[in-house]
């Protein structure tokens, strides 16, 4: 009841401020959901987006925590403060089900355990805008997009020389710089942004005393040439080198020298031509990630990912309302393992990637979006993907957006998608069935369950949504219901000795998402409301045998059931404008390491508040405030994980 009662109170709060609002403007045209520019009243999917004014204003430096304040049906969690792991869930789903892009390069890690994209080495300065698609996106954007897709889209150069320049200082002795150029003419474009971010930070674990260190080093660059009106190449290049002392998953662990280097990179060549009715893209993108740990007694491991792709995507342009899109999709992926643990009959880390694995996904699809009457916008779309290990899995999608008036529509989708076994699912059962003993190792690696054995996982999914637009009021109303049912989980279990494979139960996330944005006229106030509500359910339940006595025992690890956030913006004076940030977080199921011995566990909910100001002081000049945790509450994302508690930076950027 007093959770219920929190909910209400804060929601009261915010909607208190209705009377002096003023929203953000929601965007014309999006690329992700049909990967053509389209307008926003014609997509029958949920789509979010969070525009450059926004992400500038932000009182965060990292893009995963804007996400986190700007979208409703996602969910953040790190392990700890800036540099630790960070992920992003959508609708009620792990993080590997869902796929992000960098101007249309797949990011996730080929070496991680579910091949998912952690945030935390993404800084905000180089981003000109998100585009979040919630909802099955698998028949566009192929395996494991089940939740949906992140679109991430830097800045391009523009006609013209500009130059910016950002410092920041603040607590925990943060500093950092970004330096950005661009510009252009008729034919060439650039643009290039190098930042350095370095923090003494938090301890990551709520009984360590010492501070873990994080430095971030990184480069952004693009190059567009426009070789005839029919045919332009783009280049993008993006490096990142960082640093970071982390805590150990024990809490028993002295690990005061416990450190990462991290590299990530990326490059993509993309051609683009455009003839009549046709526009084709082909695309060669490359990505590669090494990440290097040293632990206190000495140990080392290294992990290296490598992903290229090569991409074609076609568009058939009927007329202005019928289009079909269609292409190909080659991505072939490897991982390699570095370590000081030698093979033994107890030890598993140089079984499972002691040499190099590889696998190789080829795909088709199309996508035909249409406008059967004046009122109806739908899009029809299959895909094929073939996997190098489990062979092909088609998917699917239905979407339809129906017009009410020129202010309001109804929307519903439906998606069929596919969740392949990522490299260290298939190695890991392939070698090692019984990884806390009891295994036979003869040279080669452990015998037990074949990569035959573990199939891909599959899901379907369907949303229904309303938008509106009250002229008078001048407010933005957006409401949906979600529902993904989720077959074959692949789950590692502790209760079996960690053997990895397919569960035979059905997992499954459903709930609601409300967002609210109003702009009253000649008013300098402003506000945005998010809410969700999230009902999950794993089908491998407890992990340590059902010890939590809550509700929350069945639920998905790290999805709570109520979260809403909201912005309150205010130009006091002018030039001068500020947002405060409200986030709650209902308490949330988790499963952790506490002195060796693995737990299920509740996390308490929480509130925080943050603070964001921006004054301009001359043509090319710009001062800046941010607070983050203003009332200093401790709370955990992660089991055992400190969040960073009351901070302030403050900023000077120069524009030119």
């Amino acid at each position: 009841m007093q959770k219920i009662i929190k909910i209400f109170f804060f929601t009261i709060i915010t909607l208190l401020f209705f009377n002096k609002v003023f929203s953000k403007d929601i965007p014309v045209i999006v690329i992700s959901p049909g990967k053509t520019p389209q307008s926003l009243s014609t997509v029958g999917s949920t789509v979010t987006v969070i525009d450059g004014e926004t992400i500038r204003n932000s009182n965060a430096s990292f893009l995963g925590a804007i996400i986190d304040q700007e979208s409703g049906g996602t969910n953040t969690f790190q392990d700890g403060g800036h540099g630790t792991n960070m992920g992003i869930q959508l609708r009620g789903l792990e993080k590997r089900y869902s796929t992000v892009y960098i101007d249309g390069v797949k990011m996730s890690d080929p070496s991680s355990p579910d091949n998912s994209f952690y945030f935390q080495n993404i800084m905000k300065q180089s981003i000109d805008r998100v585009e979040i698609l919630r909802g099955n996106q698998s028949s566009l954007y192929g395996p494991n997009a089940i939740g949906g897709t992140i679109h991430i889209f830097t800045k391009k150069g523009k006609p013209g020389f500009r130059s910016n320049t950002m410092i920041e200082s603040g607590s925990n002795d943060t500093n950092s710089i970004y330096y950005s150029a661009d510009g252009g003419n008729d034919k060439v474009s650039y643009y290039l942004g190098i930042n350095r971010f370095l923090t003494n930070g938090i301890s990551a674990m709520n009984d360590n005393d010492e501070n873990d260190s994080y430095e971030n080093k990184g480069l952004h660059g693009s190059l567009d040439y426009k070789i005839s009106e029919n045919l332009k190449i783009e280049n993008t290049l993006r490096l990142v080198r960082a640093n970071l002392q982390y805590d150990a998953v024990s809490s028993s662990s002295t690990d005061v020298n416990d450190s990462s280097k991290n590299t990530e990179g990326s490059y993509s060549l993309k051609i683009l031509h455009d003839k009549g009715k046709f526009n084709n893209s082909f695309s060669y993108n490359k990505t590669y990630i090494e990440r290097n740990t040293k632990e206190t007694a000495g140990t080392f491991q290294n992990y290296f990912g490598y992903r290229d792709t090569f991409n074609f995507t076609g568009t058939y342009n009927f007329d202005l309302d019928n289009r079909l899109v269609y292409g190909f999709d080659s991505e072939f992926d490897a991982t390699r393992y570095d370590g000081d643990y030698a093979p033994s009959a107890t030890g598993w880390s140089q079984i499972f990637f002691d040499k190099a694995a590889d696998e190789h996904i080829f795909s088709q699809y199309f996508d035909y979006q249409f406008r059967p009457t004046e009122k109806i916008f739908a899009t029809l779309g299959l895909r094929s993907d073939e996997h190098s290990a489990t062979g092909r899995k088609p998917s699917g999608r239905v979407t339809m957006a129906y017009k009410l008036n020129n202010n309001s529509k109804i929307r519903s989708s439906w998606g069929s998608g596919v969740r392949f076994p990522s490299m260290y699912d298939l190695h890991y059962a392939d070698g090692n069935t019984n990884a806390s003993g009891g295994g036979t190792y003869d040279g080669d690696g452990y015998k037990g369950l074949k990569v035959e054995d573990l199939n891909a996982e599959r899901a379907n999914s369907y949303d229904i949504g309303y938008e509106t637009f009250f002229n008078d009021l001048n407010l933005n109303l957006d409401v949906a219901y979600f529902y993904v049912e989720q077959k074959n989980p692949l789950n590692s279990d502790k209760r079996n000795n960690w053997k990895m494979g397919n569960t035979v139960g059905i997992n499954y996330a459903k709930g609601i998402e409300l967002g609210l944005q109003w702009k009253p006229e000649n008013t300098k106030f402003g506000i945005d409301f998010d809410y969700t509500y999230t009902d999950s359910y794993d089908s491998n339940n407890c992990y340590a045998g059902c010890t939590l006595s809550s509700g929350m025992k069945d639920a998905k690890v790290r999805v709570p059931r109520n979260t809403f956030t909201s912005s309150i913006n205010h130009e006091i004076l002018p030039g001068l404008k500020n947002s405060l940030l409200i986030k709650y977080v209902d308490e949330t199921r988790d499963f952790g390491n506490a002195n060796n011995s693995w737990t299920d566990v509740l996390l308490d909910d929480y509130i925080t508040f943050g603070l964001s100001s921006n004054y301009r002081i001359s043509k090319n000049f710009d001062l800046t405030f941010n607070a983050i945790n203003l009332l200093d509450s401790e709370y955990e994302q992660s089991y055992q994980y400190s969040q960073i508690g009351r901070s302030f930076n403050f900023g000077l950027k120069r524009i030119h």
